[in-house]
């Protein structure tokens, strides 16, 4: 019993530090769009950055360029990691198991719109409110897995919950909280991206119960290239003379953070339920922060410092319960 009890802790643990790294590739990610759409400068030493207007049609692009290089990377990687991926997708092709192939179908397309959402919000306002916006994920994954599957929040991970929405609050710059920066549409936007992230969330945590994350990831890209494609040929814009050059670079390398951090994301939500693990990514406001200040040189006053602070130990807190 002892020792069951040991393991389950290490794979808690395990579970904990792989979330946050996936964590961290997603901050890298946000920092990459807000370049991608507003000029910036880099580690103080270059300006770049502003190659596309913050809009929908352009949101769709970005999500489209990344899924191009992404989705071929993931299918040279899985056979070396994860060798029966390519006759686990035959399975679900064969419809072996129809529930689990709509399932990651279902994936896909929660990603492809909680990514567009997320896009375009960080495109109409700043993104700092638009991350922390979606970071409420968390109390939605909460309540859907108690109406799904039961799982009645504890007092603890509540708690948490609050601690996380506040300090992502403060870590919002005060120069950011100016009322005229606010685009109603894209304030409903972080949030309609937060609600799809809960939904995401909870379908991987049923998917993942009996299918190996490389292919549900794999499928789940897939499926965001076809509906991106599709979309993009329904609305297609006139505007051809684009910085393909800087889009290329900057996608590639949206693509390694998206591939590895969606990838750990799943590993994660294997070892801790979907709540758990949200409630750990919703640190997310923080290390976006804590990325653009290294790379971007945004300042950071005492009071972002605090929320960054509270943030760092409410997900602490988190390795307390069942301990």
């Amino acid at each position: 019993m002892k020792s069951d009890h040991t393991s389950g802790s290490q794979s808690k643990m395990l579970g904990f530090l792989i979330i946050l790294l996936a964590s961290i590739s997603f901050g890298c990610q946000n920092v990459i769009v807000r370049i991608l759409f507003r000029e910036q400068t880099i580690l103080g030493i270059f300006e770049t950055g502003g190659f596309v207007t913050p809009n929908l049609q352009n949101s769709l692009l970005l999500v489209l360029l990344r899924m191009l290089l992404v989705v071929p990377m993931m299918a040279l990687l899985v056979t070396k990691v994860y060798p029966p991926t390519w006759q686990d997708i035959r399975k679900l092709g064969n419809l072996e198991q129809p529930r689990m192939l709509l399932h990651s179908i279902g994936g896909g397309v929660l990603m492809f719109l909680f990514l567009v959402l997320l896009y375009m919000s960080i495109g109409l306002v700043p993104t700092g409110i638009a991350v922390t916006l979606f970071s409420a994920y968390p109390a939605f994954t909460a309540l859907f897995s108690w109406r799904l599957f039961g799982n009645r929040p504890t007092f603890l991970r509540c708690g948490v919950i609050g601690l996380i929405l506040l300090g992502s609050y403060l870590t919002i710059s005060p120069n950011q909280t100016n009322i005229d920066n606010y685009s109603w549409f894209g304030i409903i936007s972080a949030v309609a991206s937060s609600v799809a992230y809960a939904f995401y969330a909870v379908n991987a945590q049923v998917s993942l119960k009996t299918l190996h994350p490389f292919p549900f990831t794999w499928i789940s890209f897939t499926t965001t290239l076809i509906l991106s494609v599709i979309t993009l040929l329904i609305w297609h814009g006139n505007d051809m003379q684009l910085p393909w050059l800087p889009l290329f670079i900057g996608s590639l390398i949206s693509a390694l953070t998206t591939f590895v951090g969606n990838l750990m994301q799943n590993f994660g939500i294997r070892l801790i339920d979907a709540t758990l693990a949200s409630i750990v990514s919703a640190s997310n406001p923080v290390l976006t922060t804590a990325i653009a200040w290294l790379v971007i040189q945004e300042s950071l006053n005492s009071l972002q410092l605090l929320g960054m602070m509270i943030v760092i130990l409410s997900v602490g807190l988190l390795s307390r319960e069942h301990s």
